[in-house]
């Protein structure tokens, strides 16, 4: 699992799996925020298989999917909501990692 620190509370990953969770909390994390829609390609976990495996965990998940290259405003206010809603710190995860990362630079550009 590779992550990528955004600010002192967000960080974004590629795609995980049931057996990177313990890692994240290890790391520190709290919430964690998939941005992928479920059966975008074969073999990937869907949201629900790692949203157990964060619970179990006693971390907090929350599921914002993003179709790649069509994020919108409400998808914005989605992540926004769950960022204001939910503990930090939070790793967030899609494919690559980019999607996550864009909907952060959203909501900050959102703030202001």
């Amino acid at each position: 699992m590779q992550s990528r620190q955004i600010d002192a509370t967000y960080s974004v990953s590629p795609q995980i799996t049931t057996g990177d969770v313990a890692a994240i909390k290890a790391a520190g994390f709290r919430t964690v925020i998939c941005n992928r829609p479920d059966n975008e390609e074969p073999g990937q976990p869907d949201h629900e298989t790692i949203r157990k495996a964060v619970e179990q965990a006693g971390l907090a998940f929350k599921w914002v999917p993003v179709i790649a290259g069509q994020m919108t405003a409400d998808n914005v206010a989605d992540q926004a909501a769950a960022l204001e809603q939910l503990p930090g710190p939070v790793f967030a995860y899609c494919r690559s990692g980019a999607r996550s990362a864009n909907l952060y630079a959203g909501v900050e550009q959102m703030k202001r």
